[in-house]
């Protein structure tokens, strides 16, 4: 780790510290002068805020690295739930006035992700539409399998492949947890057949990719108009169907806002999982109308496939109590790699 983002990550956890509270918290601490011109430079990066004049200046994370700076995330976690000090309600802050104005991927990453969109966008242009197809049903067989498995679905990747497939359920499991896969392939089918269904999102949209992710699982539909916990974490999602309703209507106008496909699709995973809108099914909406975006523009889809669960959650946890999107980005650009490798 560098010294620059120890810096960041103890004010992170200290804010209003002053110069020796931070060089007291470095591993290797530089002389007076190189961390005078280190926070100097954080701060005309806009990394660090400034409170105070002489004795009295004390310094802490703008918004801006709140969001995007890198955190331990297994470190993060050594804490226990009630030990670690988290922001516990939804921030309206972060989607009308953070978010706007932050450009969420550094130019190394956009040089990943768009190299590997040209990878796609080649691999495309060999392909017939009955092998797109065949490629896009391989691709849905491991979504749904690595979707429903993030909620717990205990199908095995070829048990998953047997049912889409062959409609055959596997024995020992729930009636639910074949549902809940048949549904995964149905809302994918809706989005292959209505390409530019979510090329602008809106809350109607939304609640249509929902509907299909959630029929016949006794979930009710449209948004909930109460209170919905997460195991996990002590962030409380918004419990008023009113401020729900703001909040996810502020995020469409972010999303749509948004010129670059990649930003538009990480956001939508993100903010609907956070607003939890629903009563059950956010995360699996915010999977399927993120791909559904990612399809309408023109872009590989992801299927998550090598993601580890406890590693998803994880990320999705940090973003709820932190605000930070750092580690959930990393899960984005490294599925979208493997995804136009290993597909089409």
């Amino acid at each position: 780790m560098t010294t620059q983002v120890e810096i960041l990550q103890f004010l992170h956890f200290n804010p209003l510290s002053n110069r020796l509270e931070i060089a007291a918290a470095l591993s290797d601490t530089p002389n007076e002068r190189t961390l005078k011109r280190m926070i100097v430079n954080a701060v005309q990066r806009g990394d660090i805020v400034v409170a105070g004049k002489g004795k009295a200046t004390r310094y802490s994370l703008s918004a801006q690295a709140q969001l995007m700076m890198p955190l331990n995330i297994d470190t993060y976690f050594l804490k226990e739930i009630d030990e670690r000090k988290v922001q516990e309600s939804f921030n309206f802050d972060l989607v009308c006035n953070i978010l706007p104005r932050v450009v969420l991927f550094t130019d190394d990453e956009l040089q990943r992700l768009n190299t590997a969109h040209q990878r796609f966008i080649a691999n495309m242009q060999t392909l017939s539409d009955v092998e797109y197809r065949k490629e896009m049903e391989r691709l849905g067989v491991d979504l749904s399998w690595k979707s429903s498995q993030i909620e717990g679905n205990t199908y095995s990747l070829l048990e998953t492949e047997r049912l889409l497939r062959e409609k055959q359920t596997a024995s020992g499991k729930t009636k639910d947890e074949a549902v809940m896969l048949l549904n995964h392939k149905d809302a994918l089918d809706f989005v292959l057949d209505n390409p530019d269904y979510l090329k602008e999102i809106s809350i109607r949209r939304i609640e249509d990719i929902h509907s299909i992710l959630t029929k016949e699982l006794g979930i009710g539909g449209g948004i909930r108009t109460r209170h919905v916990g997460i195991i996990g974490t002590n962030y409380r999602p918004l419990d008023n169907e009113f401020q729900i309703r703001e909040a996810l209507e502020d995020s469409c106008v972010l999303i749509n806002g948004k010129e670059n496909i990649f930003e538009k699709a990480l956001l939508t995973l993100v903010l609907l999982s956070y607003i939890q809108p629903f009563a059950d099914g956010n995360k699996r909406t915010a999977r399927i109308t993120s791909n559904a975006i990612l399809l309408a523009w023109g872009y590989c889809p992801l299927s998550f496939r090598t993601v580890d669960s406890v590693d998803y959650k994880k990320a999705m946890l940090l973003f709820y109590e932190q605000n930070n999107i750092a580690a959930f980005k990393q899960i984005f650009i490294e599925q979208y790699e493997f995804a136009t490798k290993n597909y089409f």
